[in-house]
């Protein structure tokens, strides 16, 4: 390319540098000191490691886990048996989502999923015993559809107790 004239702008495209970006456009490169295994398998096991990383990263935000300070086993057993079930239970969620509604995330379900609660309604009654409803609400528009997509039904809404006056005063305490 020849020189420009003072106050213009000149641009050249570099033909060999684009032909190698695409050419690598799409695809990962991993490193790994695993020479003997095949890279399906290399492949099969990163994204496992991606999927156990995301699902601690939710696990310290939805739950707010800290990091465990040492301590003696059976303390540290429950945080530890926490956090499995927090990686375990989005496996068959991921799956049925991957199956049924595949454009959500499984973060995008469970966002959804949470604006439906349960709610306990206490009604004293005239005995002097109180009648506990526990309720769940009912789920927005955009969550249940999203439940009957998934093929999730919501479980029928309990059976009333009844409590006695003294156990719910000691209760509010």
């Amino acid at each position: 390319m020849s020189p420009q004239p003072a106050g213009t702008l000149g641009c050249a495209l570099n033909r060999a540098k684009l032909r190698q970006v695409r050419r690598r456009e799409g695809r990962y490169l991993l490193r790994t000191n695993l020479t003997d295994r095949d890279p399906a398998t290399l492949w099969d096991l990163y994204r496992r490691l991606v999927q156990v990383e995301e699902a601690f990263k939710t696990l310290k935000g939805d739950l707010a886990l800290r990091p465990l300070p040492p301590q003696r086993p059976p303390r540290s057993e429950a945080p530890i048996f926490v956090a499995f079930l927090a990686y375990a239970l989005p496996a068959p969620l991921r799956r049925r989502r991957r199956d049924l509604a595949p454009g959500l995330t499984s973060r995008a379900v469970l966002d959804t999923f949470q604006a439906i609660q349960m709610v306990d309604v206490h009604l004293p009654t005239t005995g002097g015993r109180e009648s506990v409803l526990s309720r769940y609400t009912q789920p927005e528009p955009d969550a249940a559809l999203l439940l009957r997509q998934l093929r999730l039904p919501l479980p029928a809404q309990p059976p009333p107790r009844l409590s006695a006056q003294s156990a719910v005063a000691d209760s509010r305490l």
